[in-house]
């Protein structure tokens, strides 16, 4: 630790690298590894600024075109957090075995919603699954009356909601209010108490995937992710207090955890830090990096796939009584 240091850069969620002026002249002249941002945009914008600079990145943004296809920019982008597709598999494998045959979808218009609908379309389509609706809303609207009363009018068995944040308590809300009957499914992004906190008992007995950390005292001690994933838990509430995790640092953890593992092979190359050519050691270390058990799962990195997750970074919980419940039969 003590030969590491921080720069510290906050851009305001700026979505242009030339908004960020000051996080680029940072990396071309001060660092060796970047690590963030956690939105999609900023991601996405910074995939040119690493690539010019020459300095390996790794994201804590969920989507996958911030690291596919793994081009010559891409190439010294890397990310952490579970790939939409993932999610969507494990969503539409659990809708299976709940004989969902259609579905209902409501979700950000935004890039968020639009990624969230273009993989559960495919997702939903290998499973047998019929998308019969499809609304959109803002993440600053204040109702979605019309927009649950038309997916209602479908009559789906179940109806998904592709939103983040406590933004994505709205619909779920409004659905409660309608008397919806089937199931309510979320995304990742609503894997958050504050969205418990916001929702309440409107929350109770909607379904959503997550990593591990979110249930990880409640998985079954073979589980691959669970020391590490507990490991980050008494890290940080001991830091921040008892039940104040947040599975959202869980991912700029595991970005740690990637550098931490790297750094030996990067260093045994006899390149020195601070140089063009321990970046690019850094970079090829970070691709090499394997079976290295975070706190959102089992990261397996190579030149073809640089967010390295596979079946074992997600589970479907459940909420009940205003709390998540691992739920192992899906």
């Amino acid at each position: 630790e003590d030969a590491v240091g921080w720069l510290w850069c906050d851009d305001a969620s700026a979505r242009t690298p030339a908004v960020s002026e000051r996080c680029k002249r940072a990396a071309v002249d001060m660092v060796d590894v970047l690590l963030g941002a956690a939105g999609r945009p900023g991601s996405r914008a910074r995939v040119d600024v690493a690539a010019e600079a020459k300095v390996p990145m790794i994201s804590v943004a969920a989507s996958a075109k911030i690291v596919e296809p793994v081009d010559d920019k891409r190439r010294w982008v890397f990310k952490t957090p579970q790939n939409d597709a993932l999610m969507a598999g494990a969503l539409a494998d659990a809708m299976a075995k709940s004989k969902v045959k259609t579905l209902g979808f409501i979700g950000f218009a935004d890039a968020y919603g639009d990624g969230w609908l273009d993989v559960m379309q495919k997702a939903a389509k290998a499973k047998g699954i019929e998308i019969v609706s499809i609304e959109k809303y803002s993440r600053t609207d204040t109702s979605v009356t019309g927009q649950v009363l038309k997916l209602i009018g479908a009559k789906p068995d179940a109806i998904l909601i592709a939103g983040a944040g406590t933004p994505s308590a709205l619909p779920q809300k409004e659905l409660k209010a309608r008397n919806y009957g089937g199931t309510i499914y979320q995304t990742h992004g609503a894997a958050n108490n504050d969205v418990l906190r916001v929702c309440g008992k409107d929350c109770d007995g909607m379904y959503l995937p997550a990593g591990p950390l979110l249930v990880a005292a409640q998985l079954p001690d073979s589980n691959p992710v669970k020391k590490s994933a507990l490991a980050y838990v008494e890290t940080y509430e001991k830091a921040n207090g008892a039940g104040s995790t947040n599975t959202f640092g869980g991912h700029m953890w595991d970005a740690g955890q990637l550098v931490v593992a790297a750094l030996p092979a990067a260093l045994k190359t006899g390149a020195k830090p601070g140089t063009p050519e321990f970046r690019a050691a850094m970079r090829d270390a970070l691709e090499n990096v394997k079976d290295l058990a975070a706190s959102q799962g089992v990261f397996n990195m190579s030149p073809t796939d640089h967010a390295g997750f596979d079946e074992r970074s997600r589970v479907i919980v459940k909420v009940e009584g205003g709390k998540w419940v691992y739920q192992p039969g899906l």
